[in-house]
């Protein structure tokens, strides 16, 4: 498989990792569009968006959101965060493995969904 979270997740590309167990891994964005900008991804493959989540693979998404909120404590951002994921290329994807942008640092936009 030629998905480049995969080959992140598996060590196979550097990235700074920020948080890793057996299902999830995450770390910083290379292009930050806040001062915390951390893409947290299931290791497994899970093609697309949150438009794939189903019975077999919901359980990962839960843990996904179990390790945001770590990650979150972890970063300091008591304050508040955003989660976001981007489905399919209208919704802004550009790679094609469901992952979420855990944004914080500053204080956000209410634009910026």
């Amino acid at each position: 498989m030629d998905c480049i979270f995969c080959k992140i997740a598996a060590g196979e590309i550097p990235s700074q990792k920020v948080y890793e167990d057996d299902l999830i891994y995450a770390f910083r964005d290379i292009n930050p569009q806040a001062p915390v900008h951390i893409l947290v991804i299931p290791k497994e493959h899970i093609a697309s968006s949150a438009s794939e989540i189903d019975a077999d693979n919901s359980h990962i998404i839960g843990r996904v959101f179990e390790a945001i909120a770590k990650i979150a404590k972890q970063e300091g951002l008591e304050s508040g965060f955003r989660v976001i994921n981007n489905c399919g290329e209208d919704g802004g994807q550009t790679v094609g493995h469901i992952h979420f942008h855990l944004l914080g640092g500053t204080k956000l936009r209410p634009q910026m969904l």
